[in-house]
């Protein structure tokens, strides 16, 4: 239980030290607070909407200019002309962005009539969803169950006593001087009803069941006496879509009060997006509270299952972020109770949502793809618009920054000109692809948006006097060399990570091109522009070089690690196929961590993912168990210095774990590549793998110990280094033709057919 539940003696002292829960469309953060017993509550929609009309001049004209300062080597110029023409409004510019503010829709607050309380206990429970508090005062047990429901989307507090009780509910939001609010009420019905001023409306709506006692109105709340139960059913619509708030949520209601059989409802349901992976270790469980257990470790004392359970939050943040979700987590997930967050929380197309999708399909939750999916598809129209505007090519140019409304405006003048957010967010799209083999998915949802940025690319690239073909403008989000001038980013030719998202994303298309059959003419361009873009570089100090130059960095310890992108999550680097580069990968890495890189939660999960594929089990587990010990809040949510909530860090902690039990990279899988030391022996069920193969396994005194293998479509299938280790058996215990090719292990898989894989000699 102590990698599957949380709990603790007291109220959450701080907002971020409460409990998420989510359906993905509604979300709330439970604080356990007593009088008020207070809810934060959520709509994935609830953004300002008053720049969500925002559009970008035509500046193209600029862009030879642009190329001929850079491509001569004026970086300084070159950077600062960008700027202007392709920068946009907010960060540097001294103007603010237009990018919409994620907004709270409000609180719900519970009092109920009763003096000090003892025996408190907050809980949340990965297995089932749902978060508790329980105490006793005056004698009386009282019990707050909370549920994000996932079969009728919304959010149920259930209140009970073991005597009748009395109290008071009502809904409020923080004072906002650009928000009108009005509040309806009756004694089964609160509304809260708000407009912002140039921007969308919405409502807040909560139906109250009450088991015996009486109710009645006082003034925006109801109170109550003598009840034995209170079932609170709260509801939020917004006018995003253009529809009145009240039609969204007149689209979802409670058909019964009956609680145990809403529980059951919801299991049903929940069930079947959490158990699609487990993972056990073979550890003694810890019955600590949480908050005492990361005491514990920060003190430097052992709790082997701590990031077991980081991992399990990590994955179930996701279902309670994409259940029932238009939209994909943005910086905050769907959490946030301040009307001015950090950055908006907004989207940013530079990492953080890309990490937010890092283990969705190895832990099986592809069904969180189709919010990501959407969002991208949201901004091709307008992207079409940005690309010809900004740089005269056909294709789509995706923000760094932004809000859910489709628009693609540059917003963070000195960060924004960057060309790179759309090739990255389109490898998901591929990835899903790799993990499923849904060649539907592949024809409707994930090549139509490869053959846009190939276009894109097709006329941004440059060819210099060699006839390579180099892509400028170009930057390694977020970072400066020397030489680059006085902006807070440098701009220059050919960044590692842009020539690395080019030729994944070109080879992405040309792939997918031949496996629909289509598009002969445009594989053959495509090929030749993989074939004709910059190699990547080694650098003086062996490192693997960020730039086209080999330039010193402003900040050596910069949290990006944008040029190691091609480590991870990508696969452009290879111990076999590239072995040079693979260790010029980790010499950067060490570098940067050795000038205090990582000193962002996200940053630091991302060092473990890259420790995790370099096959280094120590190093990955040292940065996991930072990122839990240095960037988490008493609840383990994830810390931006000084003390900003992103969720990106528990995807990026979630996705450090499943890499170190299985990679499947280049169509081959590899079983225990970075298992930790602090597991000697478990088991991983459902783990997902490139190639469309679902995997089984269990290790004992850290070596495997036996794999199944399901595949879903017929497939060829690599064990790498696993000709000398295992033998392959159907279920059956039927021998299966393996062949040895270069170390690796090859047979093929039936679909729907299930292969033991087996050491030859068990330890």
């Amino acid at each position: 239980m102590s990698s599957t539940r949380m709990w603790h003696e007291c109220p959450a002292k701080e907002y971020m030290a409460g409990y998420p829960i989510g359906t993905g469309r509604l979300a709330a953060m439970i604080l356990g607070t007593i009088k008020p017993d207070r809810i934060g509550l959520n709509h994935e929609w609830l953004w300002r909407g008053t720049n969500r009309n925002r559009d970008t001049e035509n500046h193209a004209d600029m862009l030879p200019r642009v190329r001929e300062l850079l491509l001569a080597g004026n970086y300084p110029q070159g950077t600062k002309l960008a700027n202007e023409a392709f920068g946009g409004h907010g960060g540097a510019s001294g103007r603010p962005n237009r990018v919409d503010p994620y907004q709270p829709a409000g609180d719900l607050l519970i009092y109920l009539n009763h003096g000090e309380v003892t025996e408190y206990r907050r809980e949340l429970d990965l297995n089932s969803g749902m978060a508790s508090v329980s105490y006793v005062s005056d004698g009386v047990r009282y019990e707050i169950q909370y549920l994000a429901h996932l079969v009728y989307d919304l959010v149920l507090v259930h209140v009970t006593a073991s005597q009748p009780f009395n109290g008071k509910i009502l809904l409020s939001r923080v004072h906002d001087p650009g928000c009108l609010l009005a509040f309806e009420t009756t004694p089964s019905i609160l509304a809260m009803n708000g407009h912002f001023h140039g921007g969308i409306s919405f409502m807040v709506e909560t139906h109250l069941h009450f088991s015996g006692g009486a109710a009645a109105t006082d003034g925006n709340a109801v109170t109550w006496s003598a009840a034995r139960e209170l079932l609170a059913a709260v509801n939020i619509g917004t006018s995003a879509k253009s529809d009145p708030p009240s039609l969204e949520c007149s689209t979802h209601h409670l058909p019964h009060a009956d609680w145990q059989k809403l529980v059951r409802e919801h299991r049903g349901r929940y069930s079947k997006l959490w158990r699609t992976c487990t993972i056990r270790v073979d550890l003694p469980d810890c019955t600590d509270p949480i908050d005492r257990r990361l005491e514990n470790a920060r003190k430097g004392g052992s709790d082997p299952s701590l990031p077991l359970l980081y991992a399990n939050f990590g994955r179930y943040l996701m279902i309670a972020s994409t259940a029932n979700a238009d939209l994909p987590p943005n910086l905050q997930g769907k959490w946030n109770e301040e009307l001015n967050p950090p950055w908006q929380s907004d989207y940013h197309h530079d990492v953080n949502l890309q990490m937010n999708y890092w283990p969705v399909e190895p832990a099986g939750m592809s069904f969180a793809v189709e919010p990501l999916a959407k969002h991208i598809e949201r901004f091709v129209p307008h992207g079409r618009k940005v690309a010809r505007d900004l740089y005269g090519c056909r294709g789509i140019l995706l923000p760094i920054q932004t809000d859910p409304w489709g628009r693609c405006t540059p917003e963070s003048f000195g960060w924004a000109v960057w060309i790179g957010a759309a090739p990255w967010l389109a490898q998901h799209l591929w990835l899903h692809y790799e993990y499923t083999l849904d060649a539907d998915f592949l024809r409707k949802r994930a090549y139509p948006v490869l053959k846009e940025i190939a276009a894109f690319y097709e006329d941004y690239l440059v060819a210099d006097s060699d006839g390579i073909l180099q892509i400028v403008p170009s930057q390694s989000p977020e970072n400066r060399f020397v030489g680059g001038g006085d902006m807070p980013v440098s701009i220059g030719v050919s960044s590692t990570i842009d020539v690395i998202l080019a030729r994944q994303t070109l080879r992405c298309a040309i792939e997918a091109a031949r496996i629909l059959n289509v598009d002969q003419d445009k594989r053959a361009k495509w090929f030749d522009m993989v074939s004709r873009l910059p190699n990547l570089k080694i650098g003086k100090h062996g490192q693997l070089q960020e730039w086209n130059e080999d330039f010193d960095e402003v900040e050596p310890g910069h949290r990006h690690f944008s040029h190691l992108i091609g480590l991870y999550p990508g696969d452009e680097l290879d111990p076999d196929n590239t072995p040079e580069l693979w260790q010029a990968a980790r010499v950067s890495l060490e570098r940067r961590l050795a000038h205090s890189g990582g000193h962002t939660g996200w940053s630091r999960s991302w060092a473990a993912c890259l420790f995790a594929r370099l096959g280094d089990s120590a190093k990955a587990w040292e940065h996991l168990f930072h990122l839990i010990t240095d960037f988490a809040t008493d609840s383990l949510l994830d810390l931006h210095p000084p003390r900003i909530f992103q969720i990106d860090g528990n995807c990026g902690g979630t996705a450090a774990v499943f890499e170190m039990l299985l990679q499947s990279y280049r169509g081959e899988l590899h079983f225990l590549p970075a298992l930790p030391s602090a597991w000697p022996s478990g088991s991983a069920m459902g783990i997902r793998a490139r190639g469309g193969f679902t995997v089984n396994m269990r290790w004992r005194n850290g070596s495997l110990q036996s794999a199944e293998i399901r595949c879903n479509n017929d497939n060829t299938c690599v064990i790498r280094h696993g000709a000398d280790l295992y033998e392959v058996r159907e279920i059956s215990g039927r021998k299966v033709k393996a062949e040895p090719l270069g170390g690796k292990l090859v047979f093929n898989a039936r679909a729907g057919r299930t292969y033991r894989v087996m050491p030859r000699l068990i330890p």
